[in-house]
């Protein structure tokens, strides 16, 4: 649905004997969309206002003939006009196809998600299914060569269209950035500590993968790489081993007494933790049962601390937390929504699942329109959503 008001709800300045119209794109619908298409054929005598950071161009047939990049009002007023929509087809019964887009010069913030998980073959770990999402600023940096491609070849006719594309492209250049990093030897162990290299190799790799586009790819931020639950679980194990400057029956014995510890049956429980320790051959072992032993005549068995998910990047945090200490994120104004499409709790007004990293798009109240994420109004009726 394109971005604007209805033809029947723009105002006809002067009367017209053909119906003409001034086109210009309002400001409440231009905030984060890239492009618009004015909802009608167009007249002879219709009016178009360009201002400083917008280009009009005028499509017809198939083909874009008109480039406007320069702030004013301008009207089509001559016969030979490339744009003369009504006037022609009384004279000849011939409809052309022209309309006008607007595109957006201003840089656009948005942001990308995997929409499928990327299977990342780990030399430890095997298959790992990654999934990604983050930040990205992009701008037009040829607008004949956007325009051509976008509405010409791909028939697109809304910034929702455009951003899914420039999305799916970005996606597409992490994966071929990831897939260079695998082949190189590099382990999803060593994926966090990688992120900033990795959006400087998306920026380095994205001109090439733009350009065909007429688009320019700014800037990649908050890059996120998620791993499974089980995977993830893992490669906590293998950090508290490496700490503690153990192997994994040394370890699996330490937590072993760990969990005799917790027991309320006392020291039964902690022999039974010494022996599998001392089972497994571990030198370590015995010190870390003297510790747990002394550490039960000394303190009563620790009560299990309730725990919540952060919506924003879901992380384990205590239950009577404010703020996330991994992301920073503020519990005190919480105000959650389900995800329409992996079901998960996610902060409310969200634009994409921090889950599942897909755009969420809601329904405009009065008619029942798709609303872009970030929209303040109705695309189709102008209805106030926010």
């Amino acid at each position: 649905m394109p971005f604007g008001k209805k033809s029947s709800d723009i105002p006809s300045k002067g009367g017209s004997l053909f119906g003409s119209t001034t086109f210009e794109w309002e400001d409440q619908f231009k905030q984060g969309n890239i492009m618009w298409k004015v909802p009608r054929l167009i007249r002879l005598n219709d009016n178009a206002v360009v201002r400083e950071d917008e280009t009009a161009v005028f499509f017809r047939d198939g083909k874009a003939i008109w480039y406007i990049d320069k702030p004013g009002r301008y009207a089509l007023t001559d016969l030979n006009a490339p744009v003369v929509g009504g006037l022609v087809k009384a004279l000849s019964g011939v409809q052309q196809q022209a309309y006008v887009y607007y595109l957006q010069r201003r840089i656009i913030d948005g942001k990308f998600g995997s929409k499928e998980p990327y299977a990342f073959r780990d030399k430890d770990f095997d298959i790992v299914m990654l999934r990604l999402f983050g930040d990205m600023r992009y701008r037009i940096s040829d607008p004949s060569i956007f325009i051509n491609q976008f509405v010409g070849t791909f028939n697109v006719e809304t910034s929702a269209d455009v951003e899914e594309r420039i999305r799916d492209q970005v996606v597409l250049l992490i994966y071929n950035v990831l897939g260079k990093m695998k082949d190189q030897g590099v382990s999803v162990l060593d994926l966090p500590s990688n992120l900033m290299n990795i959006e400087e190799a998306v920026l380095s790799s994205a001109k090439a993968a733009f350009d065909q586009y007429g688009v320019e790819l700014n800037k990649i931020s908050g890059l996120n790489i998620s791993l499974p639950d089980e995977v993830q679980k893992a490669i906590d194990t293998r950090s508290s081993m490496k700490a503690v400057g153990a192997n994994y029956l040394q370890y699996q014995a330490g937590q072993a007494m760990v969990d005799a510890a917790k027991n309320t049956s006392g020291t039964a429980g902690a022999g039974v933790g010494l022996g599998m320790g001392l089972g497994a051959g571990a030198g370590m072992a015995y010190p870390m049962a003297s510790n747990i032993t002394q550490g039960m005549n000394q303190q009563q068995p620790p009560v299990e601390k309730k725990v919540k998910k952060c919506p924003k990047c879901q992380t384990d945090v205590d239950e009577n937390a404010k703020f996330c200490p991994s992301c920073g994120y503020s519990f005190a104004a919480e105000e959650t929504m389900k995800c329409p499409y992996c079901g998960k709790d996610i902060p409310k007004n969200s634009k994409f699942c921090p889950e599942c990293g897909k755009a969420i798009v809601t329904k405009c109240p009065k008619c029942g329109t798709d609303i872009p994420p970030g929209s303040k109004f109705c695309p189709n009726c102008g209805e106030k959503v926010i």
